[in-house]
């Protein structure tokens, strides 16, 4: 989604936690553009639910879902040019964000344990996370130092 991933971040922790349901209410009555695309990927994740509950015979009970994770990932950056006085251009950054959707099924009165239903992305259906970045820890090499001659 072309959004900043802190204003979807916004939205996303509005929903965090939540039944589906009540997600879903949230989201119509929420005043952010990026609202509507969040509430396409919570629909299109509580419609893979109800696809494994019924075509795959899996034991879902869609009452039951809530959000179990909601993330906004940063997108590659598109860089444009802006005309600025004096023949001059002032760059400026279009961010976009990968928009991520995790419902799973809340703990049942029998005990059953709770189950991942699934992942949504905006954009693509079924990611895999992507392993965490790290950053190599090691010291510059220490410059030498010289003696001027005066």
């Amino acid at each position: 989604m072309r959004v900043s991933p802190q204003k979807a971040r916004l939205v996303l922790d509005l929903i965090k936690g939540q039944r589906a349901e009540d997600a879903r209410n949230t989201l119509a009555y929420t005043k952010k553009r990026v609202a509507a695309t969040v509430a396409k990927v919570l629909q299109s994740a509580i419609d893979n639910a109800s696809y494994l509950s019924t075509e795959k015979g899996e034991d879902v009970d869609i009452d039951n879902l809530y959000v179990k994770s909601a993330v906004a990932n940063d997108g590659p950056r598109m860089k444009r040019i802006r005309p600025a006085p004096m023949g001059r251009a002032y760059r400026y950054v279009r961010r976009i964000a990968h928009i991520e959707l995790v419902l799973a099924e809340r703990q049942r009165a029998n005990g059953a344990s709770a189950t991942v239903v699934g992942e949504e992305t905006a954009g693509t259906k079924k990611t895999a996370k992507a392993k965490p970045r790290v950053k190599a820890k090691g010291k510059a090499p220490a410059r030498k130092k010289t003696a001027k001659a005066k």
